[in-house]
């Protein structure tokens, strides 16, 4: 079936995000050609959106480009990776005019000079129901030295690197329904940022990692799954940002209100475990890459996750986001 006449505008219109990289051809083929890298390995990552599930119906299409591609990267921080380029493919629902797409354009522009990730190729088509997003992020790690979720072992140290809370209560600040002074708990949800400037420390001290976007607690339990130890966490060591604490500070239950942060997700910190032999030296590295870094508990004998308060256990519903 011939492409529509949209289709061909849209590949147009997109052609600058490649950045002028060679591996795209000019989005005149239906592939892209990226040859291997001595010492290195090829780094994949795939993430979908759904307008009204992942981001807010009504908002702006830049916001939503950048968001996709952020969300996506962070991915690749959590393996060490360097990232070069990604695939993108819409599922644009019909008569989604030519403005609202260059607009969107314009946020990967933004965010791919930004980065330094280009556009390598992917599809586009049409649909009756609501928008549908995914990037295919891809990225450079030294052969042998992607910090899988697999590596972690009993006696290690659960460290966060960045702060816990801000998409939960980012997203309920974008609907309005909390306060949100300066607007920075909305911005974190709707742009978060990977911590890409990680890959050194967790290249060279972490034994596992993954990025939090389901939230703490399940993306602690993924690295306790793929690790066979269990993950304990401590909420009150949970690094906050000041307007979750502010937020906290408002909350009659403490505890199972940061246990409810640790499991909302879209934070995109990074979770990682760490030997308590090189606990310094990662925190030293970590800050000094600009990170906010707190330890938050430790993988023991067992299985699953377990969540304490000052010594006690506190239980509750879902460790996070299930798709």
């Amino acid at each position: 079936m011939p492409a529509p006449p949209d289709e061909f505008a849209w590949i147009d219109l997109i052609r600058p995000l490649t950045r002028a990289d060679p591996r795209a051809l000019d989005l005149l083929d239906d592939v892209a050609i990226v040859p291997g890298r001595n010492g290195f390995e090829l780094v994949v990552s795939a993430d979908a959106m759904v307008e009204g599930v992942h981001f807010l119906a009504d908002e702006r299409p830049a916001i939503i480009a950048k968001r996709l591609l952020r969300t996506s990267l962070s991915d690749l921080a959590a393996k060490a990776a360097k990232p070069f380029g990604y695939f993108l493919t819409t599922a644009w629902p019909e008569g989604r005019p030519m403005g609202w797409k260059t607009a969107f354009a314009e946020g990967l522009r933004e965010d791919g000079d930004e980065f330094g990730v280009a556009l390598l190729g992917g599809d586009t088509v049409a649909t009756g129901g609501p928008l549908v997003l995914s990037a295919t992020v891809l990225g450079w790690a030294r052969a042998g030295a992607a910090v899988l979720r697999s590596g972690a072992r009993v006696g290690d140290r659960l460290i966060v690197c960045g702060v816990i809370g801000d998409g939960l209560l980012g997203l309920r600040a974008a609907r309005g329904e909390i306060a949100d002074p300066g607007g920075r708990l909305a911005a974190h949800y709707r742009t978060p940022r990977p911590w890409l400037a990680l890959r050194e420390p967790l290249g060279r001290y972490a034994r596992a990692a993954a990025d939090v976007s389901d939230g703490l607690l399940a993306d602690a339990g993924h690295i306790a799954k793929a690790s066979k130890v269990k993950a304990l966490i401590r909420l009150e060591a949970l690094p906050l940002s000041i307007g979750a604490a502010a937020w906290l500070s408002e909350e009659e239950d403490e505890a199972h209100a940061r246990r409810d942060l640790a499991s909302g997700g879209d934070d995109y910190a990074i979770v990682c475990a760490v030997s308590p032999e090189d606990e310094e030296a990662f925190r030293t590295a970590a800050m000094s890459a600009g990170a906010p870094v707190a330890t938050v508990g430790d993988l023991i004998e067992g299985q699953g996750v377990e969540t304490t308060f000052h010594g006690g256990q506190i239980h509750g519903g879902s460790l996070g986001w299930a798709h």
